[in-house]
């Protein structure tokens, strides 16, 4: 009796414990963030250090197991959130191509499987703050505080890329690339809702990933990471890589909506290469200063 007893009440605190867990971890993430300066050494000490003691690995291995632990608790609780407003969520999604009426379900399970999906890429872009927040104090041990702040003022700028480019698929590139798509050769098409969420969403996603690149380039610059002169050099490769990866991500195999695709992302490979820039500038002022 008295082990059910203790099981009994295992399980019924086992929130509280949770909620304290994950409030210890985020203190502690805040002691290291804003108090430690790491030791700088270089690279090529810092690597014989692993070889010769693989036990350290395990630790780091150990800690980002708690970080990714915490992003995706806090991504199942914002995705339970995200759920009650699925409906609402796949009417706007629809919008393009008339709505929800278009869409015609063959199997059983394809809208579950719809809404799943939705529910979980909605979650994503709204816990990608907390996301970049425990990736930061993951890497913060090895930053120095400079770059730690450097790293938190650009969380809410994650954020806001990933949205611009999801709102810049959804405005323009779907628009321009679903008449082609639907209208091809006069045949008509059934729209089933699990190829159309999956063809727009991860369209929304990787365009969304893709307009992070400026940000990226600037705090990666800022804190001595990627130099500028690099981006420069290389931009005819970019280039070249940019048009694979726009070939990849195209809905369509015509040139125009892939034209549609490359042209953002090479803008956004100089504005890359301009924000690195700035951020190099920045960085020797301050050396320069002492």
């Amino acid at each position: 009796m008295r082990a059910f007893l203790r099981l009994l009440w295992y399980i019924l605190t086992s929130p509280l414990r949770i909620i304290a867990w994950f409030a210890r971890s985020i203190i502690t993430g805040f002691k290291t963030f804003f108090i430690e300066e790491p030791v700088d050494t270089p690279l090529g000490d810092t690597v014989q250090k692993a070889v010769e003691n693989p036990a350290d690995l395990l630790i780091h291995l150990a800690a980002l197991r708690g970080h990714l632990l915490r992003s995706a608790l806090a991504l199942i609780i914002v995705a339970g959130v995200v759920f009650t407003y699925s409906p609402q969520l796949l009417d706007w999604l629809a919008q393009p191509i008339g709505g929800v009426a278009e869409l015609q379900a063959i199997e059983v399970t394809e809208p579950i499987g719809v809404v799943m999906r939705i529910t979980l890429i909605t979650a994503f872009a709204v816990s990608l703050p907390y996301i970049s927040f425990e990736l930061l104090l993951f890497a913060a041990p090895g930053l120095s505080r400079r770059s730690r702040f450097y790293g938190l003022f650009a969380i809410p700028l994650v954020a806001l890329f990933f949205l611009g480019g999801m709102a810049f698929t959804y405005f323009y590139i779907l628009p321009q690339a679903l008449p082609f798509l639907l209208g091809f050769m006069d045949i008509p098409t059934l729209v089933r809702p699990s190829s159309y969420v999956t063809f727009s969403t991860g369209l929304m996603f990787w365009i969304g990933i893709s307009f992070e690149f400026p940000l990226v380039s600037y705090v990666l610059s800022a804190m001595g990471i990627l130099p500028a002169n690099l981006l420069r050099r290389q931009w005819r490769i970019a280039i070249v890589l940019l048009s694979v990866v726009a070939a990849a991500i195209t809905p369509t195999i015509d040139p125009i909506n892939m034209l549609i695709v490359w042209i953002p992302l090479v803008l956004l490979y100089f504005l890359s290469v301009g924000t690195a820039s700035l951020a190099e500038k920045q960085r020797l002022a301050r050396q320069a200063r002492g």
